[in-house]
């Protein structure tokens, strides 16, 4: 029986509550606005806003006097503890599996409101987690505002906490105010959310069985992912796009691409430098040498591509990889599984011009001399001695020379290397299309290199040209006497000397071999122009002369031809040369290269550096200097590092 006392004091603690409540007024043009004012001024969110209307409103499109709702809006019983659950629902998965990682998860409990029956799933902990209470699941209840059970239901269900619902009081629905599913369907029909409106008071929650069921009447039949499901129906979340469902993406296919067994990208190679700073020669082991029937490169062929299903279960369309053809060059072949590249000869292995080949490697063991006569190979020359005086060596690939170079030519369309350096005698020639590698360049007549020319000790007396860079790296890098040119950077140690400085000239910021070439054609062009002028006056002498006498006999007649061949023969040349002149000067105007000139140590007095068109020759000696172009001036700037110099292509026999 219920006592007097007992009802006063339930009526006294409602009263304590209602007047602890903070009230707020708001408006909007529909019930919806104006429930979201009030979430605002409470600062919950609209779910958590309970309300009193205090005026309806009227709106629509044949309302001829529209009038705003007006309510009274305060927060719902508990609505602190039920916000902080749901904000952290998601956090607390996560924990809860990040937990599990280390093997601790404190128990949980959740409950879940159907029209059959309040039910209650307890979940064990997990390694030391902390096990749930009946106070705890007390609590649940408190939170919702649920009829409590008897500890007698409660306590079997906590001591076994078997993951599973289990039913545990009666539960009165009132069928209007269920929780309320909405589905959006992303654009591309990829993914699929959940929009779910809380029950209100007498409605049932969301079960994984209605929310499957929901999907499907509603266009979702790929994708549905049961576990978050099941995460919902324990900690819903709701008035939030939840995602429920995926679509899987189509898959292209991979394309078909060379996998190869040699390293094909020169930049990757490092020369090594010994702790005196020199380039160490013998450690360079850059040959890819490889023997007949070696295994050098494989396909690997095109892949298929999987296609994709969207949530509504749209099939979506896979492009498949794109084939290639295998790059066969020369001295190579397929194996019998037609993907594998094979040698044909033992040699050299690279990528030229797009193709795999193999360059085979002409070895002379000793010198080049009267013992073996000139060299001319289409391939890769490896000298073990020295080149002598006036013999040649021309190769399609690499030239090496372990030993010294005399007054002799070296013509290669690879890599020079030059281990003991080159005594030229005031002779001699070494041109590559590629770049120069030697200890020493001394009295050259000419070295002429396509990319750079590296030198570890010094380059004296000497002409040489590089389309890219002169380095000069080493503790006896040195440049002293002779005309250097490099279209981007020269850099060295001391430029000129005490003595020499007045012989050394450098010059920068343009492609050298250009440069001479447009030289020659301006001073071609020049001089056949004197000799066309010349001949255009003997051959209007000679046209006055047809003209008095009404023509010409003997040696003047033939004077006369001889005179107009020479004349069209001239202008041929001036015409071609000026068309030529023309496309040199435009190739020369764009490059963008300024040219620089760098010196770690000095530079003396005397020398002569040249960028572009503009001359500085350095009237005192000065110290860890770049020289520059600025604004039509060649500046004395702070030394500059030069950035490492990839490796040649060339080989060790090491």
């Amino acid at each position: 029986m219920v006592r007097l006392d007992k009802i006063q004091q339930k009526l006294h603690e409602l009263y304590e509550e209602d007047a602890n409540r903070f009230f707020v007024e708001a408006s909007g043009a529909s019930l919806e606005e104006a429930i979201s004012s009030a979430a605002i001024q409470l600062g919950v969110k609209p779910q958590f806003v309970d309300y009193e209307i205090v005026e309806r409103g009227k709106s629509g499109f044949f309302t001829i006097n529209p009038r705003d709702w007006k309510i009274i809006g305060y927060k719902t019983k508990n609505a602190d503890l039920i916000i902080a659950s749901q904000e952290t629902g998601e956090q607390i998965l996560s924990e809860a599996v990040e937990a599990s990682k280390n093997n601790t998860v404190d128990g949980q409990a959740f409950i879940c409101c159907l029209e059959t029956g309040i039910y209650l799933k307890v979940v064990a902990p997990e390694g030391n987690g902390r096990k749930i209470k009946i106070d705890d699941v007390i609590e649940k209840f408190k939170v919702r505002s649920l009829p409590l059970p008897p500890e007698t239901v409660l306590l079997p269900i906590i001591k076994e906490a078997n993951s599973e619902y289990h039913r545990v009081a009666k539960y009165m629905r009132v069928a209007a105010n269920d929780a309320t599913i909405t589905v959006n369907i992303s654009d591309d029909e990829m993914s699929a959310y959940l929009y779910v409106l809380p029950p209100g008071p007498g409605g049932t929650d969301v079960t994984v069985e209605k929310i499957e069921f929901f999907l499907k009447n509603n266009r979702v039949v790929y994708g549905f992912d049961e576990q978050r499901a099941k995460d919902f129906q324990d900690m819903p979340i709701y008035k939030t796009e939840y995602l429920i469902a995926s679509g899987k993406k189509a898959q292209n296919g991979n394309d078909a691409y060379m996998k190869y067994n040699f390293e094909v990208d020169r930049t990757r190679i490092r020369l090594q430098e010994s702790q005196s700073g020199q380039i160490d020669f013998k450690e360079l082991n850059l040959i890819q040498n490889v023997v007949a029937g070696q295994p050098i490169a494989q396909k690997i062929p095109a892949e298929r591509g999987v296609p994709g299903t969207s949530v509504t279960g749209r099939y979506i369309e896979a492009s498949n990889g794109k084939d290639i053809s295998i790059p066969l060059g020369k001295n190579t072949r397929l194996a019998d599984d037609g993907l594998t590249v094979l040698a044909e000869i033992n040699g050299h292995v690279m990528i030229n011009k797009g193709k795999i080949i193999v360059d085979p490697v002409f070895i002379v063991e000793g010198n080049v001399s009267l013992k073996t006569g000139n060299i001319e190979f289409l391939g890769s020359v490896f000298i073990t001695g020295n080149v002598d005086d006036t013999f040649s060596v021309k190769a399609s690939g690499n030239i090496e020379v372990k030993g010294t170079v005399g007054k002799c030519d070296l013509d290669a369309e690879g890599d020079i290397i030059i281990s003991q350096g080159v005594i030229g005698k005031e002779g001699g020639t070494i041109r590559t299309s590629k770049s120069i590698w030697a200890k020493f360049i001394q009295n050259e007549k000419l070295v002429d290199a396509g990319e750079n020319v590296v030198v570890s000790d010094g380059i004296l007396n000497s002409v040489v040209m590089a389309k890219q860079k002169i380095v000069c790296n080493g503790k006896r890098a040195d440049i002293i006497g002779g005309v250097l040119s490099a279209s981007e950077m020269i850099v060295a140690r001391n430029i000129g000397s005490p003595t020499a400085g007045n012989d050394t000239v450098l010059n920068v910021g343009f492609d050298p071999k250009t440069k001479d070439r447009l030289t020659y054609l301006l001073n071609f062009v020049e001089n056949n122009q004197k000799m066309l002028n010349e001949i255009n006056l003997n051959l209007k002498v000679l046209e006055e002369q047809k003209k008095r006498r009404g023509g010409l006999q003997g040696e003047k007649e033939e004077a006369y031809e001889k005179y107009q061949t020479t004349k069209y023969t001239l202008e041929t040349e001036i015409a071609e040369s000026q068309t030529e002149i023309e496309s040199l000067k435009e190739y020369l105007n764009t490059i963008k290269t300024e040219g620089k000139v760098s010196a770690s140590g000095n530079v003396f007095a005397g020398v002569t550096i040249n960028i572009k068109d503009f001359t500085e020759v350095v009237r005192v000696d000065c110290k860890a200097t770049t020289f520059y172009l600025d604004k039509g001036l060649v500046r004395y700037g702070k030394y500059e590092k030069i950035a490492p110099i990839g490796g040649p292509s060339g080989y060790s026999t090491n």
